[in-house]
């Protein structure tokens, strides 16, 4: 890319095209023990439109094929030019670590989105009580960044809880941020000292007790809460017991909803239809034929029948196994990981879709 095409403006370049073009690794930083930072640009000249607090699915190309793993993004849609996400290498971790010890500035990889509905943008307020806990305050990251570029008088109480101080993620650029925003306070809370950092604040797990200490007025707060799930289930349980209105309460999750048992199909006269009963999918580009059994989703009849469609999250909130239905009809139940228009244009997410007729679809 030369030089003179770097310098365009907003107004001529195209938003970022998942189906077009892939992620190109801009920059890595050291944020914490064990978290790096990973900055990307387009490797075409596009620019990303999203909201803050939304999240994209890489694909990983491990040495055991391919690997879609599913990232926060921290970065702000204010700087529209580059997206970063903020990972942490648990112990037993495969994609985080294959993405620490292979990617570097200038390596390429496929991505998917952005998606999910976890952002301020869907609920907004006039107070809002951000809680988080280790890696968790990447989405709130994403709307604190946000609100500081955009409306930076935002009245925003920030807790984040970590295990010692040197793993409280962003708190330098957090510190800044509270300096220069005058409704922002922040709230940290740590387990155990270190011998690496001293530390003066909180300590101990947050509960009924220490959150008024670190937000008095939380219940007139709008509340956006991301975890680990125990963290975020005690978070639910205490604020629940206190009182305070559920329906301004919302966390960020990755793991499926329970599962629902459906009825067995009947026929409009209300007949029991055979447990043998199947329904033919097309898979076009694989040019294979396959069957899709009563109460099978079309992405399991795919894997049945050897054809293979990306897929993540598998429960319709991440968007990776969206798929164009070429014909047929198929009753979808998803969790926002698709959009109206490209529902319009054919697509579906086969992780939740299952057929009711003959279909065909582009996979």
């Amino acid at each position: 890319m030369t030089g003179v095409h770097l310098y365009r403006h907003l107004d001529e370049m195209a938003p970022w095209n998942d189906r077009l073009q892939v992620l190109e690794v801009a920059g890595i930083v050291d944020e914490a023990p064990e978290v790096k930072t990973f900055t990307f640009r387009s490797d075409a000249q596009t620019w990303f439109r999203y909201k803050p607090g939304q999240f994209i699915t890489l694909e990983l190309p491990t040495a055991d094929g391919p690997l879609m793993r599913t990232y926060t993004l921290a970065s702000s849609p204010s700087r529209p030019f580059s997206i970063s996400i903020t990972v942490k290498a648990q112990a037993g971790s495969i994609g985080t670590r294959w993405m620490f010890d292979n990617l570097k500035r200038g390596s390429r990889i496929k991505a998917r989105g952005p998606a999910g509905d976890f952002s301020h943008h869907n609920h907004a307020a006039g107070k809002y009580l951000f809680i988080s806990a280790g890696s968790g305050i990447t989405p709130m990251m994403s709307m604190l960044r946000w609100l500081n570029d955009c409306a930076p008088w935002t009245d925003i109480a920030f807790v984040n809880c970590a295990r010692r101080p040197e793993e409280i993620i962003f708190r330098k650029e957090l510190e800044l941020l509270g300096a220069n925003m005058p409704g922002l306070s922040l709230g940290f809370m740590i387990e155990e000292r270190s011998s690496r950092e001293s530390w003066f604040g909180h300590m101990g797990r947050i509960d009924a007790v220490r959150l008024p200490l670190l937000s008095p007025d939380f219940h007139e707060r709008e509340v956006f809460c991301c975890g680990p799930d125990p963290f975020m289930r005690a978070v639910r349980t205490m604020l629940e017991a206190t009182g305070f209105d559920m329906a301004h309460y919302h966390q960020e999750s990755f793991g499926a909803p329970p599962v629902e048992i459906p009825p067995p199909a009947t026929t409009e006269a209300g007949a029991v239809v055979p447990a043998e009963a199947t329904v033919p999918v097309r898979f076009a580009s694989s040019n294979v034929d396959g069957q899709c059994v009563p109460g099978q989703t079309v992405l399991q009849a795919a894997r049945a029948s050897g054809v293979r469609i990306s897929a993540a999250c598998e429960f319709g909130l991440c968007g990776t196994c969206r798929v164009r239905k070429v014909s047929g009809d198929v009753e979808m139940n998803h969790n926002g990981g698709i959009l109206d228009e490209e529902i319009a244009e054919g697509y579906i997410l086969a992780c939740c879709s299952k057929p009711l007729t003959a279909l065909e679809i582009e996979a």
